[in-house]
């Protein structure tokens, strides 16, 4: 299986010094998602958690929604002309009775490390595939101090990012503050995927009483994972899109971006956020 990181050749220029050293690089391989056996997706990774990521990609895209809807996922042996296996292909073999959804040409697409999820990016696709609605979630609210000492934790917990200073994480705390996982990628979408897909593998689904903090912007895409794993409160350093502010209105997902020390916005959800003052 690929490493987390590599070692490439740099030139360093530094104060006009010039230096030859090795730098550590994180690693990004294609990653060719399969599901009954026919290529679904493929996706830029960051090798590790592959079957965390096949799953919770799964999980966004409605197929799934506990552990016992899977028989079994596992890397394909043979990927290679020559048979050799490159661990950049998984499949995910359904449970029996688990409706296999139409795979066309157009859902078989190739998504950046930079988007998300493609060909489901709209409102209706997400209401009508959603398994835990977020208005049926259990009644949470968060102190904005609370989400104010989330960003630096995460950070400190990201221990690839202090190595490449090349990832972006993503993380789940308890409304306490706890934090219950987290994980790295190349992708954010990615990360998210990898935080879903090993709460399904553990029975942990829906994420109730969860938040998810993301340390980049907030797309339509993560917007839309989060509304999938039930998680109630979605947080990110950086701003929000348009859509993932209709999204979260719709869906009832509390969205906050602008996460940053004790300032944040507050775009959709607000009931979730335990507001001192009048607004």
């Amino acid at each position: 299986m690929g490493r987390v990181t590599e070692r490439r050749r740099t030139i360093r220029i530094r104060n006009g010094d010039v230096s030859t050293r090795p730098d550590t690089l994180v690693s990004e391989e294609p990653l060719e998602i399969r599901l009954n056996g026919r290529p679904l997706a493929i996706t830029m990774r960051t090798p590790s958690d592959d079957f965390a990521l096949a799953a919770g990609f799964l999980v966004s895209e409605g197929v799934l929604a506990s552990a016992s809807d899977v028989r079994s996922i596992v890397y394909c042996a043979g990927a290679k002309e020559d048979g050799q296996n490159t661990y950049n292909v998984v499949d995910v073999q359904l449970a029996a009775g688990v409706p296999v959804p139409d795979i066309t040409l157009e859902r078989n697409v190739y998504t950046t490390s930079s988007c998300g999820l493609c060909g489901k990016a709209s409102l209706d696709a997400v209401r009508t595939t959603a398994r835990f609605p977020i208005a049926d979630a259990p009644r949470m609210v968060v102190d904005p101090e609370l989400l104010a000492s989330l960003p630096d934790r995460l950070r400190a917990a990201q221990q690839v990012f202090e190595r490449t200073g090349g990832l972006h994480a993503a993380a789940l705390f308890s409304e306490s503050g706890e934090m219950l996982d987290i994980r790295e990628d190349v992708g954010r979408h990615n990360a998210v995927d990898k935080l879903v897909g090993r709460a399904l593998r553990e029975g942990g689904l829906p994420l109730s009483r969860a938040i998810l903090l993301v340390s980049g912007r907030a797309s339509f895409e993560l917007a839309q994972k989060a509304v999938m794993a039930g998680i109630p409160v979605l947080a990110a350093v950086s701003a929000p899109s348009s859509l993932a502010v209709d999204l979260a209105a719709e869906s009832g997902l509390t969205l906050v971006g602008f996460l940053r020390g004790p300032s944040m916005n507050v775009y959709a959800g607000d009931e979730r956020i335990a507001l001192h003052t009048g607004v």
